[in-house]
């Protein structure tokens, strides 16, 4: 049987196996923005479990923009060596190596979750000494619990576009094959686009035309620092909590393919600490902003949320959604998602996805007669001294 979800793609020059995303999770394990050997072992398990595309998680481009201070850092040259080993691990058991490059703007400055995500009013280290500066589009905290940014100027607009397009470079150097720029769930680009964050008078506000130049300018500035060869994602909030919503992202959807991005990740809200109430969150519940992006903005979708069943991402794709999914917490739960999905999905040999040291024995286990009770169960076994 032949499945969509198997049916290798290729994105500019790239080609991933399947169209099995790992979506960016953050481990919130870094030190001073540098990654360890917590992060290739929690990559390189979905690498070898059959992911056709693996991306590391939200990764700073500016150490004012963490959004604590266990936020991986791309920020500088000195990241670039060690980078390389999560890329090559990647890439060695098959999958594709991709980032996801942010900055948190008024986010910033935060504990863990485990610790309650509470604002911070400075923190050792991360390059920030013993302050941490926040900036946003206008000085509007995020809510009542944050202290308000500094509004940017001209020139700090300009430091963080081109911080931006620097930390692409570096990723490209790390040997990473897909970069992807965080625009949604309240951070800094999506700061810019909302009327609830941005209050500017100038070029920056007002218009959503103006209100979407800020994302423009970073999709322009990365793609000039990106290979041609290897492509771009985005990733937007496509509603919010507040005043943006689908149509806006259809026409942002519009310009960000004109910048050169290749395909638009769909998620939802951020913008503030209400939740999207009206919107019951049931599988698949975001993926109805992929279908509608990619059908009259006419670019490339990725599908995100609670997508859990094999037969579920089939249809998505199967029925023009997206052109990809990605899940997070689903594959957290089970790494080898990619095989139980072929099995599924009755793809013909679904363990020759994944790497031999695994699919041969997993084959085997497959294999095993486990219908028929074994001598456990007949409680007949008898322990040997």
């Amino acid at each position: 049987m032949d499945a969509k979800l198997f049916t290798p793609i290729k994105l500019r020059d790239i080609t991933l196996r399947n169209r099995i995303v790992l979506s960016p999770m953050l481990t919130y394990a870094a030190d001073g923005g540098h990654l360890n050997d917590t992060h290739l072992i929690h990559l390189g398990k979905f690498a070898a479990g059959g992911s056709g595309l693996v991306f590391v998680e939200s990764t700073k481009v500016d150490p004012r923009g963490c959004t604590t201070p266990r936020d991986l850092g791309l920020w500088k040259d000195e990241y670039i060596e060690p980078m390389k080993r999560i890329a090559q691990t990647i890439k060695h058991y098959g999958s594709v190596a991709g980032i996801q490059l942010s900055h948190s703007g008024r986010k910033a400055r935060r504990s863990v979750p485990w610790e309650g995500r509470a604002p911070l009013d400075h923190c050792p280290g991360v390059d920030h000494g013993e302050e941490w500066e926040l900036i946003g589009p206008s000085a509007i905290a995020h809510s009542a619990k944050f202290a308000p940014p500094r509004a940017m100027t001209q020139t700090d607009i300009d430091f963080v576009v081109n911080a931006w397009a620097q930390a692409a470079r570096r990723a490209d150097a790390a040997g990473f094959d897909v970069v992807e720029i965080h625009g949604g769930h309240g951070y800094l680009i999506h700061q810019f686009l909302s009327t609830t964050s941005n209050h500017r008078t100038d070029q920056y506000g007002g218009s959503r035309e103006n209100r979407m130049r800020f994302a423009q300018e970073v999709a322009t500035a990365v793609r000039a620092a990106w290979p041609a060869s290897k492509p771009l994602f985005f990733r937007l909030s496509a509603v919010d909590e507040t005043d943006w919503n689908i149509e806006d992202s259809i026409a942002l959807g519009k310009v960000l393919k004109a910048c050169g991005v290749d395909v638009i990740d769909c998620s939802s809200g951020g913008i503030s600490d209400e939740s999207i109430n009206e919107r019951p969150r049931g599988y698949g519940y975001q993926v109805e902003f992929a279908s509608r992006i990619r059908a009259e903005s006419e670019v490339m979708t990725m599908a995100v949320g609670l997508i859990v069943h094999s037969d579920q991402a089939e249809e998505i794709l199967t029925s023009g959604d997206a052109d990809l999914v990605a899940i997070g917490r689903e594959l957290l739960h089970n790494p080898n998602w990619p095989i139980d999905a072929a099995q599924k999905l009755g793809i013909a040999s679904p363990f020759s996805h994944v790497p031999a040291v695994y699919g041969y024995w997993l084959e085997k286990r497959a294999s095993t007669k486990f219908g028929q009770p074994s001598t456990w169960q007949q409680g007949i076994h008898t322990d040997k001294k």
